[in-house]
């Protein structure tokens, strides 16, 4: 198993400057992560600099809260495809899944999946700490009925990130062929590897460089 085609290779503090930026691309370049994930604003920059590479160019939208409305929502997405983003990474409308708004939930994942049709991969940040495990499933069932390509775990933002179970709920929840990310608070090799033993196919994490070089790291 090669953990760096697994890695999307996170830089995503609201502080982050382009020096930053371009220490990851370069990270990335060097070490063939499967993505960079930036905030839109560097998006083509990123673009840029990775035209001639096989790393890709991950987003966020509606970061980190996801409660922007649902037409500002597939904007970002759409701006940021223009932009030159491969993969889109959504979070979904958390206070209307707590409020049983299962409908509310999908229209707001399905029009950001329509923006990205046919030109991103879309996955959808839920952001597990915040939810019951019925909402994790519940939030996974509305993400795969939507379109989506995969279900991530969390912004990194938020009281917690991933964890094997929920990873492991996850999985089963949406089955073998969509794809679960897990992301937030993942520092070390042993870590990674439980998380994909649970059923993760992708991290998101900044301590990448330091997760393939065998250490421990904090990253970005």
């Amino acid at each position: 198993m090669n953990l760096n085609r697994m890695m999307d290779h996170t830089i995503l503090k609201p502080e982050t400057t382009k020096e930053g930026v371009m220490k990851i691309i370069n990270e990335a370049k060097e070490h063939h992560f499967y993505s960079v994930c930036v905030n839109p604003t560097w998006v083509a920059l990123a673009a840029e600099e990775l035209k001639t590479s096989p790393t890709s160019v991950c987003t966020v939208i509606g970061f980190p809260l996801g409660a922007n409305t649902t037409a500002t929502k597939a904007f970002e997405a759409t701006d940021a495809i223009e932009n030159g983003a491969d993969e889109i990474d959504m979070v979904i409308n958390i206070g209307a899944l707590k409020s049983g708004d299962d409908a509310f939930v999908q229209q707001d994942i399905e029009a950001v999946v329509a923006a990205a049709k046919d030109r991103a991969l879309v996955k959808v940040i839920i952001e597990t700490a915040l939810l019951t495990n019925d909402e994790i499933v519940r939030a996974c069932e509305l993400a795969k009925a939507a379109g989506a390509d995969f279900v991530k775990t969390s912004t990194g933002f938020s009281t917690g990130g991933a964890t094997v179970d929920d990873v492991r709920l996850m999985r089963t929840t949406v089955g073998p062929e969509m794809g679960v990310k897990a992301s937030g608070g993942i520092h070390d090799e042993a870590q990674a590897r439980a998380l994909i033993e649970a059923g993760a196919s992708r991290l998101g994490t900044s301590a990448s460089v330091a997760i393939i070089s065998g250490s421990t790291g904090v990253g970005y």
